[in-house]
């Protein structure tokens, strides 16, 4: 449940996308940004992997990636978190359908097991809103609940500020609207019994989430395959819809983004799980005649005295 939680609280599917099939060799190069040229385009795009939850001592941009934002016409994210609008607008949507609430879906023990595990974490919203959620938006509210550090950020955060700070546009893909609606696709019920799973592991690991751990060190070494590895070990109870959450997005994405790139150079940055696989975005890119090639994306930290 925490691979749900965590791709929620900026972009409710992305991480999901790392249980796609297919990654290829060639993606092998441990890197998050890609090139993408070729196709007739006169300038060159960028695609670059994010991940939604982050310690704020690990979350930095390479100057590879900062150098694509400075020169690019306008920055992609899955959906514009920067338009304080459209958030505020898809709060409605953001609760189940016909008043439903936790106290529904789950029996009184597990109700209770829930309530007392949101209070005890004191997420950003009071439990009587929560229980009102979309379980998997609820759940994204604990993101970070096993990350030993002071403080956390999402890479979408900082790629907004960056561009912000170089007067770039910034656009979605999608609309915080449209997500929302897709969990309604989702059973509630199932939705809610995969939070008590999550909670359960997560007491019985004394709060700790190696799975969880592991998947944040893939992306610091920028192993998209290791990611897609440990997603693909990760029952996230979902599989029946992977079509619907995945494969389809990434499929609307590419064939958006074919009619942007002709006219203007951009910097696409969407979940890290998104690229790899046969249906993920690169290769998808690949299909429709672009070439799409690693670039260089360390890292380096300075330490000061």
């Amino acid at each position: 449940m925490k691979r749900i939680g965590v791709a929620f609280l900026y972009s409710i599917l992305a991480a999901l996308a790392c249980a796609q099939d297919g990654v290829k060799k060639e993606n092998e190069n441990n890197t998050l940004l890609w090139k993408i040229s070729g196709n007739g385009l006169e300038k060159p795009s960028y695609l670059f992997g994010t991940i939604h939850m982050l310690c704020a001592e690990d979350a930095m941009l390479s100057d590879s990636l900062k150098m694509a934002i400075r020169t690019c016409d306008e920055v992609y994210l899955e959906v514009d978190i920067s338009n304080i609008f459209e958030m505020i607008g898809v709060l409605g949507q953001m609760k189940m359908r016909d008043d439903t609430t936790l106290a529904d879906l789950l029996s009184k023990e597990d109700y209770e097991k829930v309530k007392e595990f949101f209070e005890e974490k004191s997420p950003l919203l009071p439990f009587s809103i929560l229980e009102t959620f979309k379980p998997i938006l609820a759940a994204s509210t604990l993101a970070g609940s096993s990350l030993d550090c002071e403080s956390m950020t999402a890479m979408e955060q900082m790629i907004t500020e960056e561009a912000e700070s170089k007067s770039k546009e910034i656009k979605g893909l999608e609309t915080m609207a449209y997500q929302a609606g897709i969990l309604d696709s989702i059973p509630y019920k199932l939705q809610a019994l995969e939070l008590v799973k999550y909670i359960d592991n997560f007491k019985n690991n004394k709060g700790e989430d190696k799975e969880f751990d592991e998947l944040i060190d893939a992306y610091k070494k920028q192993d998209l395959v290791k990611l897609e590895e440990l997603m693909k070990k990760s029952d996230v109870g979902v599989n029946s819809y992977t079509e619907l959450l995945l494969y389809r997005r990434n499929r609307n994405w590419v064939q958006k983004l074919k009619t942007l790139f002709p006219e203007r150079s951009l910097v696409i940055a969407v979940g890290a799980g998104h690229l790899p696989g046969d249906q993920g975005v690169i290769s998808l890119l690949r299909k429709e005649g672009f070439k799409v090639t690693p670039v260089n994306n360390k890292v380096s930290k300075i330490k000061t005295l």
